[in-house]
C-alpha cells in the first residue's frame, strides 16, 4: 500500500513540475505532445479490378469508354497472359458482363485458379470485364453529376443498346481487336438479360458474336420462386404511386467510406477479418460457396444500380414477357405507340447462345428459360445436373472451374479451332 502510495506521489510531482514548467513556457499542446500515428487506425484505399489482377501477376488495363449518351464506362482488361507471353499473338475477345448490383469485381473473387477471367487469359484470350452505368467504377457523365437525379435515369435497356454496344465496339478497335470482327460474350444474370435485350432490339449485332455464354438466363420471369421479388411485385411491378416514388434514383446510394470499411475489415492481415468471416457463414451456411473468396465480396458488393433496373425487372415478373420498359399508358403511346410496352422479338437473335441453367435458381426458373429458349433459333442448353445448384452458384460456387469455367472455354477454343484461331 506505501509502495502505490509513495508512486502516486511521484507521478503527482512530476504533474504539477510539468504544470509549472508550461506555466512559464506557456500553454501545452496535448494533442501535439500525446498524439501517436501509430495508434491510428488508418484505410486502405480500396483496391480496383485492375489492383487485383496485378497483385496475381496479370497484365491489367483499366479503360474509360464513353457511350453515345454520354456515360463513362470503367472497364477493365487482361490483354494478354504473362505464363503465356502471347502479347505479340492474335487473341481471341472475350467480354464478361456482370450481373444487377454486382461488377467486374465479381468475376475474380475465387482467385487465379478458379476465376474465369485468369483462366481466359491463361488459355490465350483477350479479357475484357464490363461496368454497368452507375456501378463503382462507372459512376461518370460528360454533363451529368451522379448527384443529379437525371443520371439515374435509365434500366437495362440502356445498359444493353447503348453500354455493351459501347464496349464491343471499342474492344474490337484496339490494336489487338483489328482484323477481328466478333467477340465471345458472357453474361452473369442481368448480364444475360442485356446480351437478349441487345441482340433483338439491334439484331445487327448479332454479327459481332461468336458464342454467347448466359449463366441463369434472366429474361421471362412468371415462374420464378424468390419470396421477395414475389412479395414486392405487385406494388412495384405496376405504373403506380409506389413505384414512381421508388423510380429513377441510386438504390443503395453509393458510400466509398463505407466499402473502404468493409474492404478493411475483410483485410487477411486486419485483427477484425474474424468479424468478416463469421458474418460471411451467417450468410452462406451449407459448403457450397467459396468461404475464402466471400469476405471480397463483401468489400466490393454491392456496386450500384438505378432503382429503375429493379422495377424493368419487377415489371417482367408481374407481366409474364420479357418486354421494354413500362412508362404507363400515357408515356407508352408517346414513346411506343403503344398502350403496353412491346416485346423483345428474340427471334431475331441468331447468334450462338449456349443457356446455362439450374433447378435451384429462384431468379431463373427451368420453365422460363427453356419457354425463351423455344424462341431462339440458335441456341444449346446446359441443364445443370447438381439439382442444388443455384443463382450465385454460378460465380461462387467451390466447384465452378469444374463444373462451368473449364466447359465454356472448352467451348469457345474448339470455335475458335474451327475458323483457325487459338
Amino acid at each position: 500500500m506505501n509502495r502505490v502510495t509513495g508512486s502516486l506521489l511521484v507521478l503527482v510531482a512530476v504533474a504539477v513540475g510539468a504544470a509549472n514548467s508550461a506555466a512559464i513556457e506557456g500553454p501545452i499542446d496535448f494533442y501535439k505532445q500525446y498524439d501517436n500515428p501509430e495508434a491510428h487506425i488508418s484505410l486502405k484505399s480500396k483496391a480496383t479490378t485492375a489492383d487485383r489482377t496485378a497483385a496475381h501477376g496479370y497484365p491489367s488495363e483499366h479503360h474509360h469508354i464513353v457511350t453515345a449518351d454520354g456515360y463513362i464506362l470503367g472497364v477493365f482488361r487482361i490483354p494478354y497472359s504473362h505464363k503465356l507471353q502471347n502479347q505479340n499473338e492474335r487473341r481471341p475477345i472475350v467480354l464478361l458482363q456482370h450481373g444487377l448490383s454486382s461488377c467486374s469485381d465479381g468475376w475474380i473473387l475465387q482467385g487465379p485458379n478458379d476465376s474465369l477471367p485468369y483462366l481466359l487469359a491463361d488459355a490465350g484470350f483477350d479479357v475484357w470485364m464490363g461496368n454497368a452505368r452507375g456501378t463503382s467504377y462507372s459512376r461518370n457523365h460528360t454533363t451529368l453529376s451522379p448527384d443529379h437525379p437525371l443520371f439515374w435515369q435509365f434500366s437495362w435497356h440502356e445498359i444493353a443498346i447503348y453500354d455493351i454496344t459501347a464496349i464491343i465496339d471499342y474492344a474490337l478497335s484496339t490494336e489487338n481487336g483489328l482484323g477481328q470482327d466478333a467477340i465471345h460474350y458472357v453474361g452473369h444474370s442481368q448480364g444475360t438479360t442485356v446480351f437478349f435485350a441487345l441482340m433483338s432490339w439491334l439484331p445487327s449485332y448479332n454479327d459481332n458474336i461468336k458464342t454467347a455464354h448466359m449463366f441463369a438466363p434472366v429474361a421471362i420471369m412468371k415462374n420464378l420462386s424468390s419470396g421477395l421479388v414475389r412479395a414486392v411485385g405487385p406494388y412495384l411491378g405496376h405504373r403506380n404511386t409506389y413505384s414512381v416514388l421508388f423510380g429513377s434514383q441510386e438504390f443503395l446510394p453509393h458510400n466509398e467510406f463505407l466499402l473502404a470499411i468493409f474492404f478493411n475489415i475483410c483485410q487477411p492481415d486486419f485483427m477484425l477479418r474474424p468479424v468478416c468471416e463469421s458474418a460471411v457463414k451467417k450468410l452462406y451456411a451449407g459448403g457450397r460457396v467459396n468461404m475464402t473468396a466471400m469476405p471480397e465480396a463483401m468489400a466490393t458488393h454491392p456496386s450500384g444500380c438505378s432503382t429503375d433496373q429493379m422495377l424493368h425487372y419487377l415489371q417482367e415478373q408481374q407481366s409474364g414477357y420479357f418486354r421494354l420498359f413500362d412508362h404507363g399508358t400515357k408515356k407508352n403511346l408517346k414513346v411506343y405507340g403503344t398502350e403496353e410496352p412491346p416485346e423483345y422479338p428474340v427471334e431475331l437473335i441468331d447468334s450462338l447462345v449456349h443457356m446455362w441453367y439450374a433447378d435451384s435458381d429462384d431468379l431463373a426458373a427451368v420453365e422460363d428459360v427453356e419457354q425463351l429458349a423455344k424462341r431462339l433459333p440458335n441456341k444449346v442448353m446446359h441443364h445443370m445436373a447438381d439439382t442444388k445448384w443455384n443463382h450465385g452458384d454460378f460465380s461462387l460456387n467451390m466447384e465452378v472451374r469444374k463444373y462451368i469455367n473449364e466447359p465454356v472455354i472448352a467451348i469457345m477454343k474448339e470455335f475458335e479451332s474451327k475458323i483457325g484461331g487459338t
